[in-house]
């Protein structure tokens, strides 16, 4: 199911201009949106992001937030997907190739709702492999752009040398994934790094350290290097279609006992209970 410009239409049929700002400069942003049971998971904060995401990069917000939300349960509803995952994606329109207006026009709205295949439970049940490659990406990493060229190129390293995600390190320090927030476990202390314009905070990530709080684990915000990442107990992903899930090699290095530790299991738990 799609819906693009005020109209609904059937995914394969959706369709933009070649002269779309996202599409000739990766000049957009978007926002990703889980769906469990029918359910929107957390739709304000990722409203809240969208909204913040636009206002960083000048891109008018064309509807209020009380159509937006119709509008995504419209589209969940019109799927018929109980689990899914909805993308909006806000650019700033079509105009003659320039990269500067000539005048304004209206932003373009694509919003998209695809049935979700979650990852294979023996992911959660063994762990994961990742890999950690230079941070080429911009300053203002906290903005949700479409211009995702540095994490496509990061995903493709991993899935070349056999692991399920990049991690970008910046002048020593451990940022995010290509996709995911990481964390790691030290003395029974979940570890991640700190909001700011170098990562983009999760809607996830702050369910999980919420939760993580509400089980009695003491929860840090603060900067991770490559050697607190390799020396860690325990290192964990977090996103919204993997929600939270363990780390068990780091470029090849085993973590702790190269099996999913306790403090992870028990956050995992928390979520899942979380959800229901």
């Amino acid at each position: 199911m799609a819906f693009v410009n005020d109209v609904f239409l059937p995914l394969s049929e959706a369709r933009v201009s070649v002269e779309d700002h996202g599409f000739q400069f990766g000049d957009g942003v978007y926002e990703l949106i889980r769906v469990y049971a029918g359910r929107l998971f957390h739709l304000t904060e990722h409203l809240d992001r969208l909204e913040q995401s636009a206002h960083a990069v000048a891109i008018s917000v064309p509807y209020t937030r009380e159509r937006w939300t119709a509008l995504v349960a419209e589209a969940v509803s019109r799927s018929r997907y109980p689990e899914a995952k909805v993308y909006i994606q806000l650019t700033r329109g079509v105009a003659p190739r320039d990269h500067v207006l000539a005048s304004p026009v209206p932003p373009t709205v694509v919003l998209t709702v695809r049935a979700l295949v979650p990852p294979d439970p023996v992911l959660y049940a063994r762990g994961v492999d990742v890999v950690t490659v230079p941070d080429i990406r911009w300053a203002w990493c906290n903005v949700k752009s479409v211009s995702l060229l540095a994490n496509v190129l990061a995903k493709q390293q991993a899935r070349e040398k056999g692991a399920f995600e990049a991690l970008f390190v910046r002048d020593g320090q451990v940022l995010e994934g290509a996709t995911s927030n990481v964390a790691v476990v030290r003395d029974r202390v979940l570890i991640t790094p700190p909001e700011g314009p170098l990562l983009l905070s999760g809607v996830t990530r702050k369910v999980v350290l919420t939760v993580a709080q509400q089980a009695g684990v003491a929860v840090k915000e603060e900067p991770l290097t490559e050697a607190d990442l390799s020396t860690a107990d325990e290192v964990l992903l977090t996103g919204t279609t993997i929600e939270v899930l363990p780390v068990v090699r780091v470029d090849g290095r085993p973590i702790g006992a190269g099996a999913p530790g306790p403090v992870t299991r028990l956050v995992m738990d928390r979520f899942r209970r979380a959800l229901a």
